[in-house]
């Protein structure tokens, strides 16, 4: 297999710096919004492609990192201090010595390919004026772009060393996307030699049609004549799409687009020249059950490398977390996930609800046990601190008592501030103390839950500590349930009426309290 062994970026779009280990067979991106996700993927797909029309039509003032260009724009504006933007993909051995040297940012022999985007020695003088005006005015169209081995060897995008595909379903409405896509997929199942036999043909099919089916209606014509158009615009590559029983492509909905690029692109076939696959967003239009066959299809996926920018909960954990990037928008370094317990990742590819995302990005989380936990968390909340939920750094999740340790594990790789607010399932020392030793020194997780074992759930606490607000709202009617039964049987039912009648009145268990006030600091 040919593949990306490391990634390092300077000065591209929101990344001063970068450099990340890759996956051989998978790698799945993922974060919030800004987090450089889609940046990686675009980063990938113009050095693989060699292409300076890509960054010509993106510009390279959209692609130079904008804190840089601000910095240079309020210093002394020096030549010598032009920024300087480059990606480097590092290969793993190709077999091919024009791959290989050290013209990278790591001074070692190695494979790989590297765009520069500096400022054009030959225009110097030109920049050194422009920087002399007093008016900011950033010299991006005097920077040339040059695409190279690490061997110093130029290429371009008809001298591909690794063949690509972009699969963008976020950007499913776009014809020029989609056509890109279907040249791709094209170009990499068909040989040279196939491709310049399949041109040939059609152009000598349409000339074969203006001659033998157009002839009589421009028989019938003066000066002017019909015909069909032939050149760069008008050729079997424009021309082409991809059909499914007989429907085209672009005539399919979008959910059933999105799945049958992916799977066209993954199927395996050994005469498909395909090495790297870059997938945006996979989950768009996809019902849930469609996205699970999607992850199916990627799973099985052989003999390519797939790196994936995601939002889903389903599909990060799927593809299995140890494959994981995590980008946040508040650092620009990665974060992998290479040392998570394989019993763990195995735990959230099964589990069917996990809430990964929401957790691999907080910066504080409170995991509860059950709905009712949940439903009143921030109540409690609100109550203890005067702060809404919602406006803090704190997220609440509901996780379930099994799962407790799985989330633990993903708070020591991340150092994630936890606290575990749970039952003492009536043996608080065995439940809540023994059975979490391993986390017990680590400062950023705590378990809390009361100490008391005659108070063994949530509800036996809360009605002990609200009996009198309890007994008003539920104790109407009770005949053959007490008051504390009805309310361990009806958790959920119970929550919802204490938030929505007494919401500012009810006292949280004081486990609740030392939770919310530890997980603010």
């Amino acid at each position: 297999m040919k593949v990306i062994t490391k990634l390092t970026l300077q000065n591209f779009k929101r990344f001063q710096s970068f450099s990340v280990e890759l996956d051989d067979k998978m790698n799945v991106l993922i974060g919030d919004n800004e987090a450089g996700k889609s940046t990686i993927l675009l980063a990938l797909d113009i050095v693989l492609s060699g292409s300076r029309s890509k960054i010509e039509k993106i510009g390279l003032d959209n692609l130079f990192n904008s804190t840089v260009v601000q910095d240079f724009l309020a210093s002394e504006k020096r030549y010598e201090d032009l920024p300087v933007l480059f990606v480097e993909l590092y290969l793993n051995e190709q077999n091919n010595h024009i791959l290989n040297g050290k013209v990278n940012s790591d001074g070692f022999e190695c494979d790989g390919l590297r765009l520069t985007c500096e400022p054009s020695i030959h225009l110097s003088q030109e920049i050194k004026e422009i920087l002399a005006q007093d008016e900011s005015n950033f010299p991006f169209e005097y920077y040339s772009i040059n695409f190279t081995t690490f061997s110093g060897e130029p290429y371009t995008g008809y001298r591909k060393f690794l063949r690509h595909v972009l699969i963008d379903n976020s950007q499913i409405s776009n014809e020029y996307a989609l056509k890109s896509y279907i040249n791709a997929m094209y170009s990499s199942n068909v040989s040279d030699a196939e491709r310049y036999k399949h041109q040939n043909e059609y152009r000598r099919y349409k000339e074969a049609y203006t001659t033998n089916v157009l002839s009589d209606l421009n028989s019938r014509l003066d000066s002017y004549t019909f015909t069909i158009k032939t050149g760069s615009r008008a050729n079997l590559e424009t021309d082409l799409t991809i059909a499914e029983n007989n429907i085209t492509i672009e005539n399919r909905g979008k959910g059933r687009q999105c799945f049958i690029k992916t799977e066209f692109a993954l199927r395996n076939n050994r005469d498909i020249d395909l090495d790297i696959v870059l997938i945006e967003e996979p989950e768009n239009h996809l019902s849930h059950v469609n996205m699970k066959k999607l992850v199916r299809k990627i799973s099985a996926s052989q003999d390519r490398q797939i790196f994936i920018a995601t939002h889903s909960n389903l599909i990060s954990a799927r593809l299995d977390l140890r494959k994981a990037i995590l980008l946040n928008s508040n650092n620009t370094q990665p974060v992998l996930l290479k040392q998570l317990r394989e019993s763990t990742a195995k735990f959230f590819i099964k589990a069917s609800n996990s809430n990964i995302l929401a957790y691999v990005l907080s910066k504080k989380v409170i995991l509860v046990e059950g709905d009712a936990e949940f439903i009143l968390m921030e109540a409690f909340f609100h109550t203890i601190t005067g702060e809404n939920l919602e406006m803090s750094d704190v997220h609440v999740i509901s996780v379930g008592g099994t799962s407790f340790k799985r989330f633990l594990d993903l708070a020591v790789l991340l150092d994630i501030k936890t606290a575990v607010v749970r039952d003492n399932d009536g043996d608080y020392d065995a439940n809540c103390v023994d059975n979490f030793s391993e986390y017990s020194t680590h400062p950023h997780i705590r378990i809390f839950s009361d100490k008391d074992n005659t108070r063994r759930t949530f509800e036996i606490s809360l009605y002990q500590d609200n009996t009198a607000i309890c007994n008003e709202l539920f104790g109407e009617g009770r005949r053959s349930l007490s008051v504390q039964e009805f309310m361990l049987q009806n958790k959920a039912d119970v929550a919802f009426e204490l938030l929505d009648k007494k919401a500012h009145a009810i006292v949280p268990p004081l486990y609740v309290r030392e939770a919310i006030e530890w997980i603010r600091h």
